[in-house]
């Protein structure tokens, strides 16, 4: 039995109570579905500037009435410190998603970037500090990488950030590791890799790749590469950074608290091979979608080149096993993209 089959089987019987920051988002809604399916009791915090309604109501018929009545929501803003100590009151695990997680974004906005970013992180390591949580798992970035080059890329290793998206994640994990050092809060931060999934949204001039170019796809447009085609992403599907989360703020490994980890598949994907593996999987569902080429088009700035994670040191110190491999994902996601996008 796995760690995680093991964690999931203790929850059912032993049920906890969770704060998710950013619930109505992508990552947090998925946090939201398995943590009510595990018989939990969640308190969710949003402020819709990037999360959707549809999301907590998509996640509301997916559970039953009783796990859905242990679903408490707080409409705000992590930026305001009182609206973060409403949502942490009583709760035993902190899984903070809620960010402006976009790089383009950073570039053309740092200061909104920073407020939510550095500013509303600070708010929850605050409350949760105040609220005497057992733990605060936060959500960080393969961004912080930077410039450094090496592949695979090891938690120990980090460059100068490329975007002002990454420095804040770089702060992030720096005010984390001073409130574990000044007042005694464990936390973990999880260093995501292109995670990808169910109800993570197409729309928007950010939109992440997987989800724009199958919104383009399934509508007959034209696809966009940044570049030659032959950046690479560590792809991650959402189900695998679930089950870090999970493990991360349920860890009994004494040794594993106050430290970043690669939350990752631990595989390189080019975004050619990406283009063809989208395209395959959604024809092979509908023949009559057109076989299309990519449209390429200049580098983006602030983007790096390659990106592949070292996961070893999560296996070891947190036993993440990830379950869903690229196309095990595509094909979930595929199905969710074509009853969702129109």
């Amino acid at each position: 039995m796995s760690a995680y089959d093991q964690l999931q089987k203790e929850l059912k019987a032993e049920p906890k109570i969770w704060l998710v920051t950013g619930v109505a988002g992508f990552i947090g809604s998925n946090l939201l579905e398995a943590l009510l399916q595990l018989d939990q009791r969640v308190t969710g915090l949003d402020n819709f500037s990037t999360g959707k309604q549809k999301n907590l109501a998509e996640v509301k018929a997916l559970v039953s009435p009783a796990q859905w009545g242990r679903f408490r929501f707080v409409e705000g803003d992590i930026g305001d410190l009182a609206t973060c100590q409403a949502g942490c009151a009583g709760v035993d695990f902190v899984l903070h998603q809620a960010a402006l997680g976009s790089v383009p974004f950073s570039m053309t906005d740092p200061l909104s970037s920073h407020r939510s970013n550095v500013t509303g992180s600070l708010n929850m390591l605050v409350a949760t500090r105040d609220a005497k949580a057992r733990r605060f798992v936060y959500a960080s970035s393969s961004a912080i990488y930077g410039d450094d080059p090496g592949l695979p890329k090891v938690e120990e290793k980090v460059g100068r950030p490329l975007s002002p998206y990454a420095a804040t994640k770089a702060i992030d994990e720096v005010y984390a590791g001073t409130f574990a050092v000044a007042y005694g809060l464990p936390s973990i931060g999880l260093r995501y890799f292109n995670v990808f999934g169910c109800r993570q949204d197409p729309d928007g001039a950010y939109a992440a790749v997987i989800p724009k170019w199958t919104a383009s796809l399934l509508k007959r447009e034209s696809v966009y590469i940044n570049g030659d085609g032959e950046t690479s992403r560590d792809f991650c599907y959402v189900a695998n950074v679930v089950q870090a989360n999970l493990l991360a703020a349920t860890t009994r490994n004494s040794g594993a608290a106050n430290q970043a980890y690669n939350i990752a598949l631990g595989e390189r994907t080019t975004l050619n091979e990406l283009f063809g593996l989208l395209q395959s999987a959604l024809r092979a569902k509908d023949a009559a979608l057109p076989d299309q080429k990519p449209v390429y088009r200049d580098f983006r700035v602030g983007d790096v080149r390659h990106s592949l994670a070292d996961i070893g040191k999560a296996q070891r110190l947190l036993g993440y096993a990830p379950t869903h491999r690229i196309g095990q994902g595509l094909e979930l996601a595929m199905d969710w993209y074509r009853r969702n996008v129109v």
